[in-house]
């Protein structure tokens, strides 16, 4: 059972992930799979070579605020995290990252 204090929390983070993840679950799967590809195809392992917190953002995606695990709550709090760290950079390698993540930096205005 959660306490008022953790489901606010819980809520609270859910808006932030949802305001920071501007890339809808299509479009982060698919730029998933194009970059896991690289220059050498997909490697044979089962989850393609996609980023691991690429994966988690995905699984979240798919789920009711209701439905949510610690696990989740936590890739939330790493996925809003980063683009936090990361600010309004559009370099290549910074945006890579947050595009890794569901967050396409030329997108958020």
């Amino acid at each position: 059972m959660t306490t008022g204090i953790e489901d606010f929390d819980a809520d609270m983070l859910w808006e932030e992930f949802h305001q920071v993840v501007n890339m809808t679950s299509e479009e982060l799967r698919a730029y998933l799979l194009a970059d896991a590809s690289g220059e050498e195809g997909f490697p044979p392992e089962a989850d393609l070579g996609m980023d691991e917190l690429g994966r988690g953002v995905l699984h979240v995606l798919s789920k009711r605020k209701g439905d949510l695990t610690k696990e989740d709550l936590e890739t939330m709090r790493q996925v809003v995290d980063l683009v936090e760290t990361l600010g309004d950079r559009t370099d290549d390698e910074s945006r890579r990252l947050q595009l890794s993540v569901g967050h396409d930096p030329l997108r958020a205005a």
